[in-house]
């Protein structure tokens, strides 16, 4: 009998959006609620893939502090160029593509909205990309395990377009030689943050990625004599309801970055490292004053699984509370619709699983989501 074991990845699909609009229930009517990692797509992509923690698997924040291994070294001086036109998105993608090039980079790379008189203070963490087997995590991922047991698997180029993605799926299904295929489809989120995780547009797309979904499972029945499917996700996505100028409230301390201190401002949260006690009190003094957020406390970090035996990612962290944004931040200079990133417990955080299986009862956090991919296979 010819199996195939489908895992759909849909980016961003949180538990919240799927019980407020649903989503193939009728082809996968079972459905579990997963708890998410701490931090951002660069952490939980690979809590997926390879079923631990970040502080297993060793990849969290995209961006760190280590400027002796900086590839942006001298980039500071094209902070003299005019802003108006080198703050842009289209400016900054093409000259991210240039960086990647230049330094032979794998993996996803944006610089988006960092400023570029700090570049040269971080290194960028996802160098090489993680989806093909021997990547650079300090564990394995359900791609090496393949290859070490003999089990036939494609994985879809995430560089490349959703329909482009589809119609690569439904080739390699064709052939019928494969046993478990990862199709990523990452538009949702590009979607979500834009307009919202409940508008209009999100249900639009929904409805979309159902019929694409469904069409590919028919076929995949027509090859194939049994096909289980799974639809995964990594988040889900909040509505952003305010924003704080935290960059600004810091700045007005009277403190030097780079001599006090560096800060590295995501969408959701300021990461801080200290370059002398002054600075550290009179910031965590000032970030106590605030009812926005709160800054976690290491022994939180540990029971997260983001603590690690370095600093690279930072000394401390100052978490937004759900629904508001650091604005303006290095992720992006404009407050929009809808974000991730906040703590895993918060309501709008949790992914989903939805399969035409029974989902175990142990499978709770996407770090359990490999195990049913093993099980899947070893069958």
């Amino acid at each position: 009998m010819k199996k195939l074991a489908m895992y759909v990845f849909i980016d961003a699909l949180g538990w919240e959006i799927y019980k407020h609009f649903g989503f193939l229930e009728e082809l996968a009517p079972e459905s579990r609620k997963l708890k998410t990692t701490f931090g951002f797509s660069s952490a939980a992509d690979p809590s997926i893939l390879t079923g631990r923690y970040p502080d297993e698997h060793t990849h969290w924040s995209s961006f760190i502090y280590d400027p002796q291994n900086s590839p942006f070294k001298g980039m500071q001086y094209l902070a003299k160029l005019p802003p108006k036109i080198f703050d842009r998105w289209r400016v900054r993608h093409n000259l991210s593509k240039l960086i990647k090039h230049l330094h032979s980079f794998t993996g996803y790379f944006e610089l988006y909205s960092v400023p570029f008189k700090h570049l040269p203070y971080f290194d960028y963490l996802e160098k090489r990309d993680y989806f093909v087997p021997g990547g650079i995590l300090a564990t394995d991922t359900i791609f090496d395990w393949c290859v070490q047991h003999d089990i036939s698997y494609y994985c879809s180029n995430w560089r490349h377009s959703e329909d482009q993605i589809l119609l690569e799926n439904k080739k390699v299904i064709s052939e019928g030689k494969a046993q478990f295929i990862y199709v990523y489809l990452p538009k949702l989120d590009g979607v979500m943050h834009n307009f919202g995780p409940f508008s209009d547009q999100s249900e639009a797309k929904l409805k979309d990625l159902e019929q694409k979904i469904l069409g590919l499972f028919s076929f995949a029945r027509r090859i194939y004599d049994d096909v289980s499917l799974y639809v995964i996700s990594d988040h889900g996505m909040a509505p952003v309801t305010g924003s704080y100028d935290l960059m600004k409230d810091i700045e007005t301390l009277g403190l030097e970055y780079g001599k006090d201190y560096i800060a590295f401002y995501d969408s959701t949260m300021a990461r801080f490292w200290w370059h002398n006690d002054a600075a550290k009190t009179a910031i965590l003094d000032h970030l106590s004053t605030l009812d926005c957020g709160y800054v976690v406390p290491n022994e939180e970090l540990k029971l997260l699984r983001v603590q690690f035996p370095h600093n690279k990612f930072g000394d401390t962290y100052f978490l937004m509370n759900e629904g508001l944004l650091i604005n303006p931040s290095y992720m992006g200079l404009e407050v929009i619709p809808g974000m991730h990133g906040y703590h895993p417990d918060a309501s709008h955080s949790y992914s989903v699983m939805l399969s035409n299986r029974q989902i175990p009862q142990d499978i709770l956090s996407i770090t359990d989501i490999r195990k049913t991919m093993e099980k899947e296979l070893v069958r």
